[in-house]
């Protein structure tokens, strides 16, 4: 590889960094999320939220998942992959607690990675929809 060019991410290691991300989610582990990610990424929740900064930001912002969300399902999909580039579909449904309002989520990830297939940047829109508990 030439000096001061980037390789591509290939597709199984966006596969597998999504597979941990949802991981870390179902098992409610934000040591584990912010493993994920480069000292100084940014994180975007929305596109209109200010990001947070390093590990330590996302690691603060996956405190509140152990205390108010259980049975969290992960999904992926990578749709497409240019450079370091990556846009992934991914579904999430879990029950908040302590209500018991099941909750279905559906988004769209843009993610920047390093070569160490570290993220750089996370940027996520996304949809819910909460049903009541019966």
């Amino acid at each position: 590889m030439e000096e001061g060019k980037s390789m591509t991410v290939s597709l199984a290691t966006a596969s597998n960094w999504l597979r941990n991300y949802g991981k870390a989610w179902e098992e409610a582990s934000p040591q584990r999320a912010s493993e994920l990610f480069t000292e100084d990424c940014r994180y975007y929740e929305t596109p209109f939220s200010k990001p947070e900064i390093g590990r330590d930001g996302v690691a603060k912002y996956w405190q509140a998942v152990p205390d108010s969300q259980s049975e969290v399902v992960f999904q992926h999909q990578v749709l497409a992959i240019q450079g370091q580039s990556v846009i992934a579909h991914w579904s999430a449904s879990f029950t908040r607690v302590p209500s018991g309002v099941h909750v279905k989520l559906d988004g769209v990830l843009a993610l920047e990675f390093t070569d160490a297939g570290l993220c750089s940047s996370l940027r996520e829109w996304w949809h819910r929809e909460e049903t009541p508990p019966t």
